[in-house]
């Protein structure tokens, strides 16, 4: 891209050099181990993008109806994303693609400076069960997801994968863990969803607990960049009817689920860790 050229063109130029050394893309964060870049291209795609061209619609649409109108992903494309992604190869693998470069690029981070939210665990069910396997060989690991991708899931590990609905069951372990999915559900979605992990784990007294991996709304830093992008995150999963919870909303949803406590542990930039115990 040429810089501007005006009267006063050599001032222009260094503007826009300044400009551009400012807010150049960092190679070390979209390349390499932990790379995000296939995250990035999802949360960018026209599939995830588009639908927010139809916000008024949407918006009037909810004002038409009494009970809650399909997101603005649905109405954009007539199926939930998870639907699409078991339908459309193309974005399947997409989306597929960017949930596995978040996990990969988060959980490096949590293990290093979260680690001890899992020692002492015998058996966990969560959606990340690889990072953690390699971590804590000691911990028996099973992934609970929907069939189409426990098809395509990686053979020759110790991670046990399990096809299912956790709307419907969890298998029981030590913990349930939980990462970056709450926040693509309302609140009686996710009571029914925690409610399922209360069946499937012991007593607190016997190490059973909830780990959840998601965004509080307020905790962490005062910076004001980082309160921006928490408030662009709620307004990003809105295209699938999602929220992103302050604490007050993660209380609720944990009581109303027959929980006892909870322990936030803002360490993940804009995301924390909420231990939950039965």
């Amino acid at each position: 891209m040429p810089a501007m050229l005006t009267r006063n063109g050599n001032r222009k130029r260094r503007i826009w050099c300044s400009m551009n050394a400012s807010y150049g893309l960092t190679p070390a964060f979209l390349v390499g181990s932990t790379s995000v870049s296939p995250f990035l291209a999802m949360m960018l795609n026209a599939a995830f993008v588009s639908p927010f061209l139809g916000l008024g619609a949407w918006l009037q649409q909810g004002e038409q109806l009494p009970e809650q109108p399909s997101s603005l992903f649905e109405m954009a494309h007539g199926k939930k994303p998870w639907d699409l992604a078991s339908r459309d190869p193309a974005f399947g693998s997409l989306f597929n693609d960017g949930m596995v470069a978040d996990s990969g690029f988060i959980m490096d981070i949590v293990v290093k400076e979260c680690g001890d939210v899992f020692r002492g665990l015998t058996s966990l069910v969560d959606v990340a069960a690889q990072a953690i396997s390699k971590a804590f060989p000691s911990i028996k690991c099973s992934v609970l997801d929907l069939p189409h991708i426990v098809a395509d899931a990686p053979a020759g590990t110790d991670v046990k994968y399990i096809a299912g609905d956790m709307f419907e069951s969890i298998p029981p372990g030590n913990a349930i863990f939980l990462k970056w999915v709450l926040h693509d559900w309302g609140d009686a979605e996710c009571v029914k969803i925690l409610k399922n992990c209360r069946k499937a784990i012991p007593s607190r007294e016997e190490g059973g607990k909830v780990i959840i991996l998601d965004m509080v709304v307020g905790a962490g830093s005062s910076d004001l960049k980082h309160k921006e992008t928490q408030v662009l995150f709620d307004l990003f999963i809105m295209v699938v009817n999602g929220i992103e919870r302050n604490e007050q909303g993660w209380k609720k949803i944990i009581y109303d689920a027959g929980f006892s406590d909870y322990r936030i542990i803002p360490v993940l930039g804009v995301r924390s860790i909420v231990e939950v115990y039965p």
